[in-house]
């Protein structure tokens, strides 16, 4: 049996889905929703998935690119009405 590293609850596995897992393999815990990922089979171990994690950084980072980008775009717009 092996505990989920974010709220240290024990993770219920059916042996039919511990034969296919390998390491790297996602896998939600139930008790706090966590997405985590195999990190060891023998014995069973978890880590948090930091993969989502660095995505959603992306993420948000891309969207403060964005609003960047909108305000040049504005600036952009503002010079040309000055043009006659």
């Amino acid at each position: 049996m092996a505990t989920c590293p974010e709220c240290d609850a024990e993770l219920e596995i059916d042996d039919d889905d511990l034969e296919e897992m390998e390491v790297g393999d996602p896998w939600d815990c139930e008790a706090c929703g966590s997405r985590l990922r195999v990190a060891a089979l023998n014995p069973l171990e978890f880590d948090s998935d930091d993969e989502e994690a660095d995505d959603e950084e992306e993420a948000k980072e891309g969207e403060d690119s964005d609003e960047e980008f909108d305000e040049d775009d504005d600036d952009e717009k503002d010079d040309g009405d000055w043009e006659e």
